[in-house]
């Protein structure tokens, strides 16, 4: 899928609060540093993980599932870290109880034509096979052409 800068900086620009499904507890799993990034950059993460409901995720409540989020957090994007054939539940899950929902990101490796097509014709955006995390550093000049921060300047004036 080929998606526009001018589209990928205007989601993440009007999104404020994302449900991260399938986030992990565990600090090595790429689902807990993208969640901790993306907190760390303004945005409230909700974490959805129904092995670890009830327990905490940087300050905040993990929840079972989309349902058993409370309202008052209205979320804007929903980012899927499940497998693909796990997406259609979740969409259907999504557009059922978020009101407001702007946004369906599956990551990296994670797509689903017949999902996306339903959220679509729905009025929500759905961006299939790509991380949130990568593309909001590569937009704000974090990354270098190797896909990662070196933090070393490796040339001068």
């Amino acid at each position: 899928m080929d998606y526009s800068d001018t589209q990928l900086r205007a989601i993440l620009e009007r999104t404020k609060v994302i449900a991260c499904v399938g986030v992990s507890t565990n600090p090595l799993r790429p689902s807990y540093f993208v969640a901790r990034y993306l907190g760390r950059r303004g945005f409230t993460i909700v974490p959805v993980n129904p092995s670890h409901a009830g327990e905490r995720l940087f300050g905040t409540e993990i929840y079972p599932d989309l349902t058993a989020i409370p309202r008052a957090l209205k979320v804007d994007m929903v980012d899927i870290f499940r497998r693909s054939d796990a997406v259609p539940a979740i969409v259907d899950e999504a557009l059922q109880v978020l009101a407001g929902l702007g946004t369906i990101w599956m990551q990296i490796g994670v797509q689903h034509a017949g999902a996306a097509s339903k959220a679509t014709g729905r009025g929500v955006t759905v961006i299939q096979n790509r991380c949130p995390k990568i593309e909001y550093q590569r937009l704000h000049g974090e990354l270098r052409m190797g896909g990662f921060n070196t933090g070393i300047i490796s040339s001068k004036l």
